[in-house]
């Protein structure tokens, strides 16, 4: 399984507040919701971003409350994987809760810059940055969070298993 896309960069401790403003939250239509995603700290961010592209961010991307409705909009709004040096471990669990990919990997963190075409083989947790001919090794996933995340989610995987 790979993602590949431009990368759009943020900052250490990006909470779920500033991923998806809490005054949004009563929205039910997960469209409608997604329009708003990252609003709060780039108003133009699902203007600008493609279906398959890349979110990249610092230290403990997804702090805050614990609201599923965090990884859920930068899933629908196109981004294909987070990478960050680390996450939140509520956002984490989230994440792959509902299909999101993301991986830890420092040096992707620190190296890959806003508009870099980035691709992640999540079966091995290599990241390429082909803008700048360099690979970073990040932590792949266990076999049982790949086929949740092939699944589109945990609710998914489980139905497909029974």
């Amino acid at each position: 399984m790979n993602a590949k896309g431009t990368a759009y960069k943020y900052g250490d401790n990006v909470d779920t507040d500033v991923i998806i403003p809490a005054r949004y939250l009563a929205i039910q239509d997960k469209d409608e919701l997604a329009g708003h995603c990252m609003e709060d700290i780039d108003k133009d961010f699902v203007k600008k971003i493609n279906k398959g592209d890349i979110l990249v961010a610092g230290k403990n991307f997804g702090c805050g409350s614990s609201r599923e409705h965090a990884p859920l909009v930068i899933k629908v709004s196109g981004i294909s994987c987070v990478i960050a040096e680390t996450f939140a471990r509520i956002f984490f669990r989230n994440a792959i809760n509902i299909g999101l990919p993301i991986i830890e990997c420092p040096e992707a963190s620190e190296n890959i810059e806003d508009g870099n075409e980035v691709e992640v083989d999540f079966d091995k947790g290599i990241i390429y940055n082909l803008t700048k001919k360099e690979e970073y090794k990040g932590q792949p996933f266990p076999e049982f969070m790949q086929k949740i995340i092939k699944a589109e989610g945990l609710v998914n995987y489980i139905n497909e298993e029974s």
